[in-house]
């Protein structure tokens, strides 16, 4: 089994692209198919030693789900279910998507929606990126002058997107080796 899970939110396709590409790069020797969070359960996440985890954030710096209009349950309606599981020994990175030109007061947040309840359950949190080369307000995800995992701008930076990822992955492996 490989040894990396990949678990996204999406609506419009944006989280899963990158979920692909990330697990493209990482290959299938390291990592399994991505997986919608709509078709998972904890047992899932459970037995990888290391997951990826993709969300963008929604209006005021919401996580997708049935209450933002998503069409099918997201991580809103997932993170429940992570009350009283043990994620101990599990490193958990995440990528998040944003718009900081039509949301700078809430870029990113969705990823600190993540790491929270992940980190509750005792995950080692790992991935934590650079908020230099950003032009937002204010961002829950930013912990020590750093995003909690990989930022991403699909509409204003896409251009940087791939280099950004590369870097991050590259940083990742060294966390999980």
């Amino acid at each position: 089994m490989a040894k990396v899970g990949i678990f996204f939110g999406t609506d419009t396709g944006n989280t899963r692209r990158i979920a692909k590409d990330i697990a493209t790069v990482l290959t299938a020797k390291i990592a399994a198919k991505p997986v919608n969070i709509r078709n998972a359960a904890v047992t899932d996440m459970l037995a990888y030693d290391t997951l990826i985890l993709g969300t963008p954030t929604y209006g005021e710096g919401q996580l997708p789900g049935l209450s933002t209009g998503n069409a099918t349950e997201s991580w809103e309606e997932f993170l429940p279910k992570l009350a009283g599981q043990d994620f101990s020994g599990k490193k958990v990175a995440i990528y998040g998507l944003g718009n900081q030109k039509s949301y700078p007061a809430e870029f990113v947040n969705a990823m600190f929606h993540l790491y929270e309840p992940f980190k509750q359950c005792g995950a080692t949190m790992i991935g934590a990126w650079n908020a230099e080369g950003y032009n937002f307000k204010n961002s829950k995800a930013v912990v020590d002058n750093c995003f909690v995992g990989l930022a991403l701008d699909q509409e204003n930076q896409k251009e940087l997107t791939s280099a950004r990822l590369d870097s991050w992955l590259k940083m990742l492996a060294k966390a999980w080796n």
